[in-house]
């Protein structure tokens, strides 16, 4: 079956860039780590994404379409379908006290954040900084190797990937959060894991309304998302405010707990 706009799948890639070769980015861990950007915790593997949903490049969602599963494709993209060109105004110079005044002390290579822009710092010289506000892969060439590793039918299939992909966490277990879908809604119950997750409100926040988002506009006849959280008693709980440190305890026993049914 031929992939169209639209369509849940799962897709392995590795893009380069095409006038070195270097990898950047990739679903494949042995990939990363033998270009040596493999970064711990991250969870490798085929991505769940939606076809023409804005999670790939433009010009990857536009190859895809009309693959089948199973299939692989190699792909190039120019600066324009990728990261775009580099725009010189996006380089600034910013006088060095600015700096001290943050208690920053600044180095080449290092990432700041500039009134909700992401930069880095490619210079430091004459009591100036050089930031650079481009995307690091503006102006280069594109090269993507790609596989259509699944097509998704299933409607809870398709919550739970996008579960997946916003909400990324390896010890989450998708097998144990519960989607129910009656008429125009559906009610997801995170694996219990997720109610002691220590990620900041409004990421996690965030993270639900593009799920949501993600299913209200893909799938047809779900106009409304609930996600639900539901604890049960496994031992006393401190009657008064719990502590971090208390709420990583419980975390661990119930993964502990979880192992140890699964042995």
């Amino acid at each position: 079956m031929a992939i169209n706009e639209g369509d849940f799948i799962k897709l392995e890639f590795t893009g380069r860039t095409k006038e070195t070769g270097n990898v950047f980015d990739t679903t494949i861990e042995e990939v990363a780590e033998e270009a040596g950007i493999k970064v711990e915790d991250k969870v490798y593997g085929p991505i769940p994404i939606i076809v023409g949903g804005g999670h790939l490049l433009k010009g990857i969602d536009e190859a895809i379409i009309g693959m089948e599963e199973g299939e692989k494709k190699h792909i190039e993209l120019t600066p324009e379908e990728g990261f775009g060109e580099r725009d010189p105004k996006l380089v600034q110079l910013v006088p060095m006290k600015e700096f001290k005044k943050q208690n920053i002390k600044p180095y080449v290579g290092m990432n700041v954040t500039v009134e909700g822009h992401n930069g880095r710092i490619q210079s430091i010289s004459g009591g100036r900084v050089r930031l650079d506000f481009n995307h690091e892969l503006a102006g280069k060439n594109l090269e993507y190797d790609v596989e259509i590793k699944e097509i998704i039918q299933d409607d809870e299939d398709k919550i739970k990937s996008m579960i997946k992909l916003h909400y990324p966490n390896p010890k989450l277990d998708l097998d144990k959060t519960e989607v129910n879908i009656e008429d125009n809604k559906v009610t997801i119950v995170m694996d219990e894991l997720s109610r002691f997750d220590q990620k900041p409100y409004m990421d996690i926040t965030l993270a639900r309304f593009r799920i949501s988002k993600d299913i209200w506009e893909n799938i047809e006849g779900l106009e409304r998302v609930e996600f639900s959280d539901i604890f049960e008693k496994k031992k006393e709980m401190p009657d008064e405010g719990v502590s971090e440190a208390e709420v990583q305890e419980i975390a661990e026993e119930v993964l502990t707990e979880r192992e140890e049914k699964e042995e």
